[in-house]
């Protein structure tokens, strides 16, 4: 899981494929992750200095924060997650440990791992599970089996029938037999049924302990006793393609090292993990009052030592967050990055704010990306044989109900987009599979005709957009 060494134009050149406008942003987040890239070509006792550069997100839902630190750790391969603060505070800070975030991250790393290891063992895996089902068609018997008396493998025997078998049979089955190997692996035979014998899933011990506070120590408990209990088996009847699913898993374990998994995933998490903190303005304080800011401060100083660089025990092993990347992001429309406490400003060195979305940010959203939502919505309804023909103006009107209802009622962004497609579409959706006109044009007045009085009625609007 080695840094990938893009540079900082091209980190933004790919965000930009996925995320309109926030340049601000993309920037920051394009200069942090290449300093990582320089880091790794200084000596170690500088690599040891220099810490990364976290980054505070401002701005209001909806506008990108999320899907930039997400498609960044994407784009470089690093193990990501996302984790709100407000899960901490109140209630949620008595029972949910503050470092659970790192040992989310390092599970995320193993599966990382695991999905690249095995993508080097798949072929074989696949070889195995083939062989595997051709036993089950036809078994090739040992040389135990084929001689009446196991005792004869050793000393021979007198019965010459036994010791040999006609030459041309042999050959004329072990030719049929390879045939049906080659139509197993050319995947002819999928949808015949077989009977194998699969692991029987055990009881869970869900229910043991319960509470987020042994979250972990359950989990740790159901592995152990998962690994002590021997795994009953049972036949079971399938398709030669499920089948071969089953055995291809058994055998890629059989080929996987956990000990080289969990080195790897645990180098990979210290030197480029990404831990995204959404909602990090609910746990600012706003002023000294009793209540729920004591929780907030509280989960402030809880954080800290996270960000700062502390050790972190998981069932992996101590895992270093000293050089993590750390992306917080909130909407800071009440409290401000000063009211958190001063060594948690102090560790976010980079602010960047990100602006509301513009009429002409909703259009982009709705063209541009590589999987805009019109392609979204258009692709789905061609399944149904429906053609969706979005014009320039019925783009334009789209956004700017958006870009009106947002302002009118709560901003949320470019998730507003989804609440009027769905309700732009709702109809044509309903009635997809039975209507006689297959194709559909959306233009200005098909939109104003679905949205125009929900609009003009604010109250409407509150509830239905």
């Amino acid at each position: 899981m080695e840094q990938a060494s893009w540079t900082p134009k091209q980190i933004v050149a790919e965000l930009n494929k996925y995320i309109v406008g926030q340049g601000e942003a993309k920037k920051s987040v394009a200069i942090a992750l290449r300093n990582r890239w320089r880091r790794k070509r200084l000596s170690e006792a500088m690599q040891d200095e220099i810490i990364p550069k976290n980054i505070l997100l401002i701005g209001p839902t909806g506008v990108g924060k999320t899907e930039i630190a997400r498609r960044l750790a994407k784009l470089v391969g690093a193990p990501f997650i996302k984790v709100e603060a407000t899960k901490y505070t109140e209630v949620g800070y008595v029972g949910r440990d503050v470092e659970q975030m790192i040992r989310d991250l390092v599970a995320n790393a193993i599966r990382m791992v695991q999905e690249q290891e095995s993508q080097r063992y798949e072929e074989k895996a696949e070889a195995e599970a083939n062989k595997r089902i051709l036993q089950v068609f036809w078994p090739k018997k040992s040389v135990a089996e084929k001689v009446k008396n196991p005792m004869d493998v050793f000393f021979g025997s007198d019965d010459d029938e036994a010791k040999e078998e006609p030459k041309q049979l042999e050959k004329g089955n072990s030719d049929r037999r390879q045939k049906m190997f080659e139509d197993i692996c050319a995947h002819k035979m999928d949808e015949r049924e077989i009977e194998v014998e699969v692991a029987e899933q055990g009881p869970g011990f869900q229910g043991i302990l319960t509470g987020n506070s042994t979250e972990e120590l359950t989990n740790n408990f159901q592995e152990m006793l998962g690994s002590i209990m021997p795994k009953k088996k049972k036949k079971k009847k399938m398709t030669v393609a499920k089948a071969r699913e089953i055995f291809k898993e058994e055998e890629l374990e059989k080929c996987l090292d956990m000990d080289t998994i969990v080195d790897k995933a645990v180098a990979a998490t210290e030197e480029s993990g990404i831990v995204f903190i959404d909602e990090f303005d609910k746990i600012a304080e706003k002023g000294r009052t009793n209540g729920p800011d004591v929780s907030r401060e509280g989960v402030q100083r809880d954080i800290l030592p996270i960000v700062e660089g502390a050790t972190v025990n998981t069932k992996y092993g101590p895992v270093k967050t000293d050089h993590i990347l750390f992306i917080a992001a909130g909407a800071f429309h009440v409290s401000k990055p000063s009211d958190l406490i001063p060594e948690l400003q102090g560790r976010f060195p980079i602010r960047v704010e990100l602006q509301s979305l513009t009429v002409e940010d909703f259009r982009r959203i709705l063209t541009e990306p590589s999987q805009s939502l019109v392609k979204q919505y258009t692709a789905l309804l061609e399944t149904e044989g429906l053609t969706l023909e979005f014009t320039d103006d019925g783009i334009n009107a789209i956004a700017e109900y958006a870009y009106r209802v947002n302002r009118e009622t709560e901003n949320i962004g470019a998730r507003r987009l989804h609440t009027i497609l769905e309700k732009i579409l709702e109809d044509v959706a309903y009635e997809a599979p039975d209507i006689d006109e297959k194709h559909i044009v959306i233009n200005q007045d098909f939109v104003a005709g679905k949205l125009h009085d929900v609009v003009q009625n604010v109250d409407l609007s509150h509830y239905i957009l």
